[in-house]
Order: structure tokens, then C-alpha cells, then sequence
């Protein structure tokens, strides 16, 4: 009761009225970048400054839904907050009990991009090619759960091939092998691989995200070359803890969305690797569950299991 009244007290006061919190990754990543353009916007049109409090994955989606509902801690991060649950035995949030979607952020596609050795020219043709040569094909992913290995297995499963998995610790190794034709196949970040693509030593055949991205100039998409309707984004989103006040989140959403359609903050974004995404709160709520019931029958039919 005490606590209920805590943060009764605090909301009857103009909001906000102290430091806000956004709790993201680990510092250096892209996640961190997010936060932090964000955090700056928000300080200026919010009149309070932000602080960025990087933590790991798990420590800082447990951080907010443990948080007072008062829209003072906040969460910036990606599919981990509603995919992880999906594939581990326990996490310490609910996906959909724990937080209060404020709105997706920005997103980032990958690209689907192959040795230069490997004779295909398209995503039709790499299908082609897989399939009259089941299991002898590769991929490179690092990470179990990352962007680029769900964006592979959704890729499998939807073209029917069979194309064996090759663990990395890091991307930047993947993409060594990848140019030494060690593994054929990667779902890349658009800057890890595009470099090479320009000099001929990969062949990039088409990016992962629904429609042309600006990240991928004049690469066409999966699903208009080979694969209709294929599409694997890593989008970020803004939440608070759950039973934040309706008020709150809206301000929070309306200053973001604000944020977000300033031209310095895009092209801000499009610099770091992401494009700008503003969505409804309900939108961000409802793209969760779609994506938990896409993604999750592809997780559980290829056993994807993270310890």
C-alpha cells in the first residue's frame, strides 16, 4: 500500500519533475547508440536530464519491470526482451506482463550475402542451389538467438533447403570466413558487409527487411527475389514498467515520435546503422505478440535453445 501511494504521490506531480533513467545493452553496441541518441533528445524536449545505465540483456529488462511504474526507469532494447523468454527455460520478465510498450524506435535489417566463390547470383538461385545440394551448404551466425541466425532459420524454414549452422563467438570472425570461403553463407549487418560487397569480395543478394531499406541502396528485398513475403528486422523499442500511467506513457510517446521525425535525429540514425521507426504504443504491443508467435514456431522447430 505504501508503495502504491509512493508513486500516486510522485505522478500528482508535474511529470517529469527528476532524472529519468533509460536502462540498454552493454556500452559500445548498438544498443547503446540508440539509448543514447534518444536519451539526448528526450533530455532536451523532457527539461530533465537522461542517464544511460548500460547493463546486460537479462540485468536490464529485470532492472525495469522491477522498477517503481512512475516513468522514471526506462527500458531501450531489442527482440531480446520478447525472444529470449522463448528460448530459455527462465527469464526473470514476462514479455507482455512486465512492461508497457511506449513505442518501437528505430530498426535494422540484414543482408543476406555469400562467398564470392558461391555460383549464384539471386535469392532464387541460392535457393536453387541449396536445394539440389541439401545439408552441403552453410551459414555463419554468431551468437545463438542473434539477428542473423534467427534471420537464417526463418530464411530455411521458408524456402524448405537444408543448410547447416556454423557457430561464431563474434561477427567479426563470421565475416573473415565468409571472405576466406570457409562458410558460404551470412545475415550480415548492412556496415559489417556491405564494404565488401562494393570491392567484389562477397556478392550481397538482397536485404531482410520488407521494403528497400536506405541502409542497402538499390539491393532489393528477399521476398521481391526469391522468397515473397520473408522479412527478419532487428527493430528497438522504448518500454516502461507495466501499470505506468496512461498519462505518462503518452508524453513519453509523444515526445519520442517527435524525436523521431526530426531530419539531424534520422539521419543521426541512418549514420549509426538503423532507420527510424515511430509506432502507437497498441502497434508496439501488437507487433510483440505477432512476432512472439512468428518467431517462436520458428525457434522451436529448429531447437533453438540458449543456456
Amino acid at each position: 500500500m505504501s508503495a502504491a501511494l509512493g508513486v500516486a504521490a510522485v505522478c500528482a506531480q508535474p511529470y517529469p519533475n527528476k532524472p529519468i533513467r533509460i536502462v540498454t545493452a552493454l556500452a559500445g553496441g548498438g544498443g547503446d547508440l540508440v539509448a543514447r541518441i534518444i536519451g539526448q533528445g528526450l533530455a532536451g524536449s523532457l527539461g530533465q536530464p537522461v542517464i544511460v545505465d548500460n547493463r546486460g540483456a537479462i540485468m536490464a529488462a529485470e532492472i525495469v519491470a522491477r522498477s517503481s511504474p512512475d516513468g522514471y526507469s526506462l527500458l531501450s532494447y531489442g527482440t531480446t526482451v520478447w525472444l529470449l523468454p522463448l528460448m530459455r527455460d527462465r527469464v526473470p520478465w514476462d514479455p507482455i506482463k512486465s512492461f508497457s510498450p511506449i513505442s518501437i524506435t528505430v530498426s535494422t535489417p540484414s543482408v543476406l550475402v555469400v562467398s564470392a566463390s558461391v555460383p549464384v547470383q539471386s535469392v532464387k538461385d541460392l535457393i536453387t542451389l541449396a536445394k539440389t545440394r541439401p545439408g552441403e551448404l552453410n551459414y555463419a551466425a554468431s551468437g545463438t538467438g542473434s539477428a542473423g541466425h534467427l534471420a537464417a532459420e526463418l530464411f530455411k524454414a521458408m524456402a524448405g533447403i537444408d543448410v547447416v549452422r556454423i557457430p561464431y563467438k563474434g561477427n567479426a570472425a563470421a565475416v573473415t570466413d565468409l571472405l576466406g570461403a570457409r562458410v558460404q553463407i551470412m545475415f550480415a549487418t548492412p556496415a559489417s558487409i556491405l564494404p565488401y560487397a562494393k570491392s567484389g569480395k562477397l556478392k550481397s543478394l538482397a536485404v531482410s527487411s520488407m521494403q528497400p531499406s536506405a541502409l542497402t541502396p538499390g539491393l532489393p528485398t528477399v521476398a521481391a527475389s526469391g522468397l515473397p513475403g520473408y522479412e527478419s528486422v532487428q527493430p528497438y523499442g522504448l518500454f516502461a514498467p507495466v501499470s505506468t500511467p496512461p498519462a505518462v506513457i503518452t508524453r513519453l510517446h509523444q515526445e519520442l515520435v517527435r524525436l523521431l521525425g526530426k531530419a539531424e535525429v534520422m539521419e543521426q540514425f541512418l549514420n549509426g546503422g538503423f532507420e527510424t521507426v515511430a509506432s502507437s504504443p497498441d502497434a508496439f504491443a501488437a507487433m510483440i505478440r505477432a512476432e512472439m508467435n512468428r518467431m517462436g514456431k520458428v525457434i522451436k522447430d529448429a531447437g533453438i535453445h540458449d543456456e
